[in-house]
């Protein structure tokens, strides 16, 4: 178990974190348009940052009243970036396996491909809904980029650290590691906030619903609780 202080920290750097990369294919998405090469990770995220905290200090003013204007921003900007998809098929791990989709029928490839759809539906509406809300606490936040590691022998995935600096004083380091796919675009793969992994924190909590539901994704995705996955990392 870890104290208060600590849980709050993970659950501010997870919402600090996954939401400054909200904007991120906005600045790649120019690029296309005006420039024959994209941007890096670290450039993108430079340019991302300003964005997102203007969108949490405008918010509140409008939020009790028209929540939904709020949470489709967020909702939109998280489509422009995140690979939900792929974050999705990583956390059903060998439920969504490339060996276990080989070795399928035609039927149970449907089936398998049926069940990642409805999953990443699932755990797209549970991430924008908790993170769109925990941001609005964040707007005053100073955030500061850090270094970019790329990862042996490749040039297309990378990790980018942000340093966010809390009202306590403290400061928070997070990392978002990120993957370039075949239009150049940089895309958000999986989140590291203080040393939790985020996507082994889901891929864990998926394996053991679907152990207790004997394999039944069906029954697995019907009672995804993004908020109960989320209170397992405090308890790390």
């Amino acid at each position: 178990m870890v104290n208060s202080a600590f849980r709050q920290s993970v659950n501010r750097g997870l919402v600090t974190l996954f939401l400054l990369c909200l904007n991120l294919g906005v600045a790649s998405l120019a690029s296309a348009q005006g420039e024959a090469s994209k941007p890096g990770p670290r450039e993108v995220v430079a340019a991302a940052t300003d964005n997102i905290m203007t969108l949490a200090r405008e918010a509140p003013a409008y939020f009790d009243t028209d929540p939904d204007r709020y949470t489709n921003a967020v909702a939109e900007e998280l489509d422009r970036v995140v690979d939900f998809r792929g974050f999705a098929q990583r956390v059903m791990g060998r439920y969504a396996g490339s060996e276990l989709y080989k070795s399928l029928d035609e039927a149970g490839k449907n089936q398998l491909r049926a069940h990642l759809m409805a999953f990443t539906d699932v755990l797209r509406s549970g991430m924008v809904n908790t993170y769109s809300r925990g941001l609005l606490a964040f707007g005053g936040s100073k955030v500061e980029l850090g270094e970019v590691d790329m990862a042996p022998g490749s040039t297309r995935v990378a990790s980018v650290t942000q340093r966010v600096f809390g009202d306590d004083g403290k400061i928070y380091t997070v990392k978002y590691q990120m993957g370039q796919y075949r239009d150049g675009s940089w895309k958000l793969r999986n989140l590291i906030i203080e040393n939790i992994n985020l996507g082994e924190i889901y891929r864990g909590q998926f394996e053991a619903a679907a152990l207790e539901a004997g394999g039944d994704l069906d029954v697995v995705i019907a009672n995804w609780d993004d908020n109960r996955v989320k209170s397992l990392s405090e308890e790390e």
